[in-house]
């Protein structure tokens, strides 16, 4: 397996891994933040660890996704993890127009749709290298 694929595969997996934390934090803080209400004082109470969450996906899946669209030229994949990404952002930057509930259901969006373009650029990068 090449460096490139290697790198690519190594990205997508950390953008996939970073996409479902930002989901579970989502899913799970108000459960966990009754058992244990002293981590609410901490980062992981904040808003602003989805913000963290936010650069790091960020770079992470605009680097992966666009050079293994680069290598397999399959532009499906951009537009996915692009759509992911925006349902991310949008959840971000929207936590106070859509709500509580609408925040949560555009993050688990958002991490599903870029979880699965991740997923699909890691297969044809896996294939493109196998069929060499």
């Amino acid at each position: 397996m090449n460096t490139l694929v290697r790198n690519i595969s190594l990205l997508d997996k950390l953008a996939v891994s970073a996409s479902m934390l930002c989901a579970i934090h989502c899913l799970f803080l108000p459960v966990i933040l009754v058992v244990f209400p002293a981590l609410g004082a901490t980062l992981f109470g904040d808003e602003l660890f989805h913000a963290l969450l936010l650069w790091l996906i960020i770079p992470l899946s605009v680097i992966a996704l666009s050079l293994g669209c680069r290598r397999h030229k399959d532009l499906l994949v951009a537009v996915i993890g692009l759509v992911g990404l925006t349902f991310l952002i949008s959840a971000s930057l929207g936590h106070e127009f859509l709500g509580e509930t609408n925040e949560r259901i555009l993050t688990i969006m958002g991490a599903a749709v870029i979880s699965a373009g991740h997923l699909q650029n890691y297969r044809l990068c896996r294939r493109d290298e196998c069929d060499h």
